[in-house]
């Protein structure tokens, strides 16, 4: 079966038609107190607008216009133009990284945050080396369907059963090194021992497996209710939507760990409105949002602020607590040193 590839290759990123959705609108009513434009995830732009957006115009008067896309299509966009009027961009770990090595971003004074004490030293120490606040934290875990599959491990994706039958995150998405690290833990050797090698001989192996890879986690939903796959490798963020639409998926974090990855804030070099900008990042962190966005029917973010303590039903799909406990990280500097021979590398075997 030949292998199809939804979205676009990182090579195709900087070309026209990768759909990036910009909202003129505000979020509230114009005021005086200050303006900005804020980019971030296409995912549950509803909940985004109506939970985060728009309480902090009414909280701070701040006039908020927004974008809407993925990650690394709208990092993208503004390597390539850095005067493009974007005041805040909310980014996923291995993007933000690669903004601060770029440096696209401003210098941030964290003084000038006050929940910034909240976050853990790992936390603060991440913001630190790459001028990027992380305002949440997400996983990796596999969504199945429960009638035709029975999932608890990692190693289960290779079964010769599920022939034709998965989807994965593809290498440029967010979860998409996760992928490799994954693939690597299967062949028993670390990613950052060999440069990759092992781990891209055992996706060769779970080639047979993966019908399709995915750049958008909203695509799984007709795959699923189609029949086209039974399970997939899914970013936990992405598990309540999933659920919405297949309320028969079963999610489950294998008990041998899974990979976690930050999303984080960060304030444009050539931001005009800083001020507004510190505002925007505070709010974020602060314990009212950080709880509110962390709802099943919000957002579904884990959240950082410390301060913040969720029950055994709301932390149901998301990195914390014991889920937390086992998240192993991503060297994202080591990563996004080694992308552009990934990828060469991922779609030799898994996009032809």
């Amino acid at each position: 079966m030949k292998l199809k590839k939804i979205g676009v290759l990182a090579a195709g990123l900087i070309v026209a038609g990768v759909a990036v959705a910009t909202s003129a609108c505000s979020a509230g009513s114009s005021s005086n107190g200050g303006k900005i434009v804020v980019s971030t995830f296409g995912l549950s732009t509803k909940q985004m607008q109506n939970d985060v957006l728009k309480p902090f115009t009414k909280e701070n008067g701040v006039k908020v216009s927004t974008q809407f896309g993925d990650s690394s299509t709208r990092l993208t966009q503004i390597q390539h133009n850095p005067n493009s009027g974007v005041d805040v961009i909310e980014l996923a770990q291995n993007n933000a990284v690669t903004g601060a090595k770029k440096k696209l971003f401003a210098k941030l004074d964290f003084s000038k945050l006050k929940n910034f004490k909240y976050l853990s030293s790992a936390q603060q120490k991440l913001a630190k080396q790459t001028n990027s606040v992380p305002y949440t934290l997400n996983s990796i875990g596999i969504v199945y369907n429960p009638k035709k599959v029975n999932l608890k491990e990692w190693n289960q994706l290779w079964d010769k059963n599920l022939k034709g039958k998965i989807a994965i995150p593809d290498i440029t998405t967010t979860f998409g090194p996760a992928m490799l690290y994954l693939a690597g833990d299967h062949a028993k050797t670390a990613v950052t021992s060999d440069n990759g090698a092992a781990a891209f001989k055992a996706l060769k192996e779970l080639k047979p497996n993966v019908v399709k890879t995915y750049a958008q986690s909203s695509d799984l939903s007709n795959m699923f209710k189609t029949g086209e796959i039974e399970a997939a490798v899914v970013g936990d963020y992405a598990v309540g939507m999933l659920q919405a639409t297949n309320p028969n998926l079963k999610y489950v974090v294998p008990a041998s760990g899974t990979y976690a990855n930050y999303d984080n804030v960060a304030i444009l070099k050539n931001s005009k409105n800083k001020d507004a900008a510190y505002k925007y990042i505070d709010f974020r962190l602060s314990q009212k949002i950080q709880k509110k966005v962390a709802g099943a029917k919000s957002l579904n973010n884990a959240p950082v602020n410390t301060a913040v303590k969720l029950t055994d039903s709301e932390a149901a799909n998301k990195t914390y607590g014991d889920v937390a406990k086992r998240a192993k990280t991503i060297d994202f500097f080591y990563v996004n040193d080694h992308m552009s021979s990934w990828i060469n590398q991922w779609n030799k075997i898994m996009n032809q």
